[in-house]
């Protein structure tokens, strides 16, 4: 295994949110998580991040300063902000934790420090509004970390991928007026919350800098894959991002309770195999992952150890595509993009 440098955020105060007993977005899916990395024989070989309780400035890069208060008022309450999405009484600090924890491997990774790493953070992100929160998701950690590093300077362009089974709203209507974030999604469609069809390709200046790859249940490995080396491959090149950022979610497992997708764990490790070598290729290294969704916990924790031996440089073999033949949903998804290929 060739070492890279590489960040993992992890913080026990992250289990501090609970949204109830029977909430699948529990503190034991962190818990799996970081039971699953002790266990593993890569403990000590990546540098752990410290996270911080991010500022309301920094939050406000993305989220309204009443929806911030709002959030913060819940403090110390068990509140119920939409039919899927709940505090506890940590849950606005567990929050800023999150943030914060984002924001600092975007630093770490730009000051030299590592060249890549993986927000081991909750709650999660990318369903969160600029003025709600919903899905889970309190405030939206990818999107504010793409937003410090524009405004600080650390990046001029920056490509978000998001395989979460769910499409993630809120990241993409946060940079959809801008080509500054390209946000290229892969999800299950129709599925909560019901956006992201193929013809959401942004407005004004970021008007074909949003690619939605909207796909029916019962997709696995060689389609994701297919996908990423035949469309977002090429984009990027074309786009060529700063950074690439991840919202991680891992609910397109095979075995997840919440997705219809068939993504196995070497699916999810080859996927960021195919990532790590596109920032290579782009001349940066640059590569950090969110996790967002993921609710079979063995699934989820093994597919982040495995992405996490990527990040430190082992080298897989990816499955010959010669052979594969796309079925019509997906020759006509890369088709409607055929404009950012040529």
């Amino acid at each position: 295994m060739v070492k890279l440098d590489t960040g993992i955020v992890k913080d026990i105060r992250f289990f501090n949110h609970n949204p109830g007993d029977y909430h699948p977005e529990s503190p034991a899916r962190l818990e799996a998580i970081y039971r699953r990395l002790e266990m593993s024989d890569i403990g000590g070989v990546y540098q752990e991040i410290e996270p911080y309780y991010a500022s309301k400035e920094e939050i406000a890069l993305i989220h309204t300063p009443d929806f911030i208060n709002r959030i913060e008022a819940t403090q110390g309450q068990e509140v119920m902000l939409d039919p899927d999405t709940f505090t506890s009484t940590l849950s606005y600090e567990t929050a800023c934790l999150a943030v914060g924890g984002g924001i600092k491997l975007i630093k770490a990774i730009f000051e030299g420090q590592i060249n890549n790493g993986f927000a081991l953070i909750r709650p999660p992100g990318h369903h969160a509004e600029r003025d709600k929160a919903m899905g889970f998701c309190l405030f939206n950690n990818i999107a504010i970390s793409a937003a410090y590093a524009l405004k600080c300077g650390l990046a001029r362009r920056i490509l978000i991928v998001d395989w979460d089974v769910h499409h993630g709203n809120g990241t993409q209507h946060a940079f959809y007026d801008t080509d500054e974030v390209l946000y290229f999604s892969i999800h299950q469609y129709p599925h909560y919350p019901m956006t992201g069809k193929v013809d959401e390709v942004g407005i004004g200046k970021g008007r074909g800098v949003t690619v939605n790859v909207p796909l029916s249940s019962g997709y696995g490995d060689k389609d994701y894959l297919y996908i990423l080396l035949n469309l977002l491959c090429p984009i990027a090149r074309r786009y060529r991002p700063d950074i690439i950022l991840v919202s991680a979610g891992f609910d397109p497992y095979e075995e997840d309770p919440l997705g219809g997708m068939q993504v196995s764990i070497y699916g999810f490790a080859a996927m960021s195999y195919v990532l790590r070598n596109l920032a290579r290729e782009l001349g940066h290294n640059r590569l950090a992952l969110f996790l967002e969704g993921g609710y079979h916990l063995e699934g989820m924790a093994k597919s982040v150890e495995a992405i996490i031996k990527i990040l430190l440089g082992e080298e897989i073999n990816l499955p010959n595509l010669s052979s594969y033949q796309p079925n019509s949903e997906i020759e006509n998804i890369l088709n409607y993009h055929q404009s950012w290929l040529t």
